[in-house]
């Protein structure tokens, strides 16, 4: 604040000469940073958190889970029941409002929830946590939280964490083509749930918008045992444009898969044929592995 004397000295000066002096300043500063509000508007320096930001991400089959939140640590406080009350909607977290992506559809509870970024809000409890997952992704923390908002929700029961956990964490585990366990842990407690998708059909959904992808799509058909009528009109039409190791392999096991061990020795050896005659090998590994599996399909056949 100024002294009383510098304000009299202030109001002391002609106008003509204060208004110019303000409308150099202005300018000044207008120059610098492009208008007087813009000097006001620029960002400081970013300070760490006390909660700092994580991401965590993870694919299973061709299904992308993506969880963005906070870390807030226990610091020595009773975190369940007091810190974070129990019945009351939490946002998971601090700071802003913890996220989930799913880049394809997925099952949680047995409930159906299209591809897309849901607030992750809980509902602790002594014996049971509620799951909320909200169309509202945007907000900051629960503090506007809606409930006839949820895209979802389901009940998952808490245990103890194999050990202490200081600062808040999500992860995955239990991995397979088609599902993944996400864990959130923090204190002595953990709390999980199993997220799944429909791969096979998800794949065949690709498969046919995208040509590329179909010698890839039939070869985890058939060695998942699903999608093999797919698999095969695939790999026909890659046949059929240009017969190679790769696809006419494929289409051996196939056969093979389907009981026709004497279609599969044809197709297999013409695949071997196709090996021999290509400027780049396949791997050596392959070549034998298939020489085998026809010996195989010439006894049961």
């Amino acid at each position: 604040m100024l002294h009383e004397s510098a304000l009299q000295g202030r109001r002391a000066l002609p106008a003509i000469t204060a208004i110019p002096a303000m409308a150099a300043v202005a300018a000044l500063i207008g120059l610098a940073a492009g208008s007087p509000s813009a000097l006001a508007q620029a960002p400081g320096p970013q300070l760490p958190r006390p909660s700092p930001n994580a991401t965590v991400s993870q694919t299973f089959g061709v299904t992308e889970v993506t969880v963005r939140y906070s870390r807030p640590g226990v610091k020595g406080r009773v975190i369940w029941g007091k810190l974070v009350p129990y019945g009351e909607v939490w946002r998971t977290g601090a700071n802003e409002n913890t996220t989930i992506r799913f880049s394809t559809p997925v099952r949680i509870d047995g409930k159906e929830l299209p591809a897309g970024i849901y607030g992750l809000q809980t509902f602790p409890g002594a014996d049971d946590w509620v799951i909320a997952l909200s169309k509202d992704a945007d907000e900051w923390g629960a503090f506007s939280y809606k409930p006839e908002h949820d895209a979802l929700r389901f009940h998952v029961k808490p245990v103890p964490a194999t050990e202490p956990q200081e600062w808040m964490s999500f992860d995955f585990r239990n991995l397979s083509d088609t599902s993944a366990v996400l864990a959130l842990r923090w204190e002595k407690l953990e709390v999980a749930w199993k997220i799944e998708a429909d791969t096979p059909r998800l794949l065949v959904g690709t498969a046919q918008s995208d040509l590329r992808w179909q010698d890839g799509a039939a070869a985890w058909c058939i060695q998942s045992g699903t999608c093999l009528k797919e698999a095969g009109r695939w790999l026909d039409a890659s046949i059929a444009v240009e017969p190679t190791f790769s696809n006419q392999r494929a289409k051996a096991r196939l056969l093979a898969r389907e009981n026709d061990y004497k279609g599969a020795v044809a197709t297999g050896e013409r695949a071997l044929a196709a090996a021999h005659a290509a400027k780049q090998q396949p791997p050596p590994a392959q070549v034998s592995d298939l020489q085998s599996q026809i010996a195989e399909w010439k006894a049961k056949g």
